[in-house]
């Protein structure tokens, strides 16, 4: 019994981050295609915004960091 809780944590030690990334792409060609019609502009609308979320959602996990670090 011990040696299986010796292997299955670390199969099962998947972080939630690792979707994130995804979630980025999918939403922000989700978003850009309700607003636009052609590829073209969905695509440039999709990187200018999962850009502009990429940056957002790293400054909120640095200030998270930032504060639990410092005080």
């Amino acid at each position: 019994m011990n040696y299986l809780n010796c292997v299955f944590p670390p199969l099962f030690a998947i972080s939630i981050y690792w979707h994130l990334p995804i979630l980025i792409v999918v939403i922000s060609l989700v978003y850009s295609s309700t607003r636009y019609d052609r590829w073209d502009m969905i695509i440039r609308e999709a990187v200018h915004w999962g850009s502009r979320m990429a940056f957002f959602l790293f400054m909120v996990g640095f200030v998270l960091y930032a504060v639990s670090t410092w005080l």
